[in-house]
């Protein structure tokens, strides 16, 4: 069906992928390959393309690239316009050799119910992975909701704008689609743990209703997926920051006593994430951290410190500190359990609807290999990831106004207080408190503060102080130094 030359759109990708938040190669240098995947639809055509970008070091990315073409320039796109390029008259309309305008089709509310349609359709595969696939096709379907009715397709999409490594649309109030930029070979960890707890019927998550693949290089690799969209939620980020607004604000009264205090929300957070760790368990297993194992963990923890010693000079100070934490983990005599985690849990990973906390995102650390964001690691990591959030929550007006030492106590007494309820949350579903196990949850706080300090330092410095006075507290904490 496609008549567009690929040669043709190749320098309209060049020009134009530098540009997206969601490309992970600017300022590298880079050769740039455009490759066809599928059609979608002749009239007007609509195609996935494949953007292969080899940097010059050996590595190589592949970014998937929904594109429409027009007959005419559309205004409502122009912010996604690639350009221009000229085709014949059997890509479905126009003159031989007639131009054709070149736009982002996710942002084409005209368009975006194809994705939805194909998991509407009778050939769509019922229930994902334990359908046989269907290798003659492109594209493949595959619909998790029990009925076609579920699939919201005659809803309207609007493209979310925060997301920095995919594009994610809402349909209505009724349906999210998030469509994976960056590929990886493989089912992506979001789809084959939201499948798995969806059948689980587990609390603490959204519903998936279907996921799009196709084979790329020959391997099963995921394109998008359509999961329940959460009308009455809220991030819980913002309720989170909101309420050191409040308290910010009332200079004479302590963080429990401020009528926005979080604490009761923190503490019901602890249990969904406990919650969602035991359906994590059932669904997928887990096992034993032998001590050699977790010797290893800390020599990765030990050399991570390392390099951002040498982007951060200011980590120096709580060094020895932190090395000790680390030598104290690779001392450990005992086991450890992993299981599969969320793997990048945050504040803003977690929402608050009327009547549960939700998490979303487990795809892990985008930019990491899928097999890596696979593997079994201790739940303790995203109770750390937590942790850090609620000192980023409690601090982050004090950088927004600059430092005072009212707002500074305040801080401390906030995140202080959150961090606490977090885990007492935790503690009650779990039946075991993760304080019992210090050192570890010390050393997983730690590595997260270090990585921390490191993309602040690149991104923004004003914001180093954060990680640094937690390292601080960590790398001189004898005991108790999670709270």
């Amino acid at each position: 069906m496609s008549t567009v030359d690929a040669d043709a759109l190749r320098p309209l990708v060049e020009g134009w992928l530098p540009t997206q938040r969601w490309f992970a190669g600017k300022g590298r240098d880079a050769r740039l390959e455009v490759d066809l995947l599928a059609d979608l639809q002749e009239s007007p055509l609509v195609s996935v393309w494949l953007a292969r970008v080899r940097y010059a070091d050996g590595d190589v990315e592949t970014y998937q690239l929904p594109l429409v073409f027009l007959d005419h320039p559309q205004a409502s796109l122009e912010h996604v316009q690639l350009g221009t390029v000229e085709a014949d008259s059997n890509d479905g309309g126009g003159d031989s050799g007639s131009t054709r305008w070149v736009y982002d089709a996710l942002h084409d509310k005209g368009i975006t119910p194809l994705w939805l349609a194909g998991l509407q359709s009778p050939e769509a595969e019922l229930d994902g992975p334990s359908a046989p696939a269907a290798p003659a096709e492109p594209l493949r379907f595959l619909r998790y909701a029990e009925s076609p009715d579920d699939i919201p397709v005659h809803e309207p999409s609007l493209v979310l704008t925060g997301e920095q490594s995919n594009t994610s649309m809402v349909f209505g109030d009724v349906a999210i689609m998030k469509v994976f930029r960056r590929l990886q070979p493989g089912v992506n960890p979001d789809i084959e743990v939201q499948g798995a707890l969806s059948r689980l019927g587990a609390k603490h998550v959204a519903r998936l209703l279907g996921a799009v693949e196709a084979d790329v290089d020959g391997v099963q690799t995921s394109l998008a997926m359509v999961q329940e969209f959460l009308r009455t939620a809220t991030d819980g980020w913002v309720l989170a920051t909101n309420s050191v607004r409040d308290l910010m604000a009332e200079a004479d009264l302590h963080a429990e006593e401020a009528g926005g205090d979080f604490a009761g929300e923190a503490e019901r957070l602890g249990a969904a994430v406990a919650e969602t760790h035991a359906d994590l368990a059932l669904a997928f297993g887990s096992r034993d951290a032998a001590a050699d194992e977790l010797r290893e963990r800390a020599d990765g923890m030990r050399d991570r410190l390392r390099r951002a010693l040498e982007i951060v000079p200011q980590l120096e100070g709580v060094a020895e500190g932190l090395n000790d934490i680390y030598h104290a983990v690779g001392s450990l005599s005992g086991s450890a359990t992993v299981q599969r985690i969320h793997g990048d849990l945050h504040l803003g990973q977690v929402l608050r609807t009327v009547s549960r906390w939700v998490l979303i995102d487990f795809e892990g650390e985008p930019m990491a290999e899928i097999e890596a964001r696979r593997e079994f690691d201790s739940p303790l990591r995203d109770i750390a990831g937590m942790l850090r959030s609620f000192e980023y929550a409690g601090h982050h007006r004090v950088i927004d106004v600059g430092f005072d030492t009212q707002l500074a106590y305040r801080a401390n007494e906030w995140s202080a207080r959150n961090r606490d309820a977090f885990l007492s949350g935790y503690s009650a579903a779990a039946g075991a408190d993760p304080r019992e196990h210090d050192v570890l949850l010390r050393a997983f706080e730690a590595d997260k503060a270090v990585y921390e300090a490191v993309y602040e330092a690149r991104n923004r410095p004003a914001w180093l102080a954060i990680p640094l006075a937690s390292l601080t507290r960590l790398a001189h904490a004898t005991d108790g130094g999670t709270s």
